[in-house]
């Protein structure tokens, strides 16, 4: 014998969409964005940096040091004095041996600042500074 007219419309109602699977991959989707996501690194301090025509981007500056127009130095949003930047270099660099140090002067900052941080970047050990520009 046939099942009621009633019973059939019963059973459609009950049924419901699993949800569960799209979940799952939503999570994992945003699992995947926030591992593969590239964070940028910042020294501190905007500084006006100089134009220069020749300026190539580095693709490894993971030592950022900001020098202001007032000689202030920054290192990871720290203001930093003159004398610590050599251990503050010394131990970003024992962090990542492949890191460059690339110094972002402000086109007022004056020369003895940046000649200061520049030999304190070579008594740490790392060779490899470059200096901050705009391109042209």
């Amino acid at each position: 014998m046939r099942a009621p007219l009633s019973a059939i419309f019963q059973e459609e109602e009950t049924e419901e969409i699993n949800m569960t699977p799209m979940l799952d991959v939503v999570f994992i989707m945003l699992i995947f964005f926030i591992v593969t996501a590239s964070f940028v690194k910042e020294a501190g301090i905007d500084v006006n940096r100089p134009e220069a025509a020749t300026a190539v981007k580095k693709q490894r500056a993971n030592i950022l040091v900001a020098i202001s127009n007032e000689g202030q130095i920054w290192i990871n949003k720290r203001q930093i004095d003159v004398r610590a930047v050599q251990a503050n270099i010394e131990r970003l660099h024992a962090e990542n041996p492949q890191g460059t140090v690339v110094i972002q002067a402000d086109k007022e900052a004056t020369t003895d600042t940046l000649i200061k941080v520049m030999d304190a970047a070579r008594a740490a050990g790392v060779f490899d500074v470059s200096i901050a520009a705009q391109e042209a």
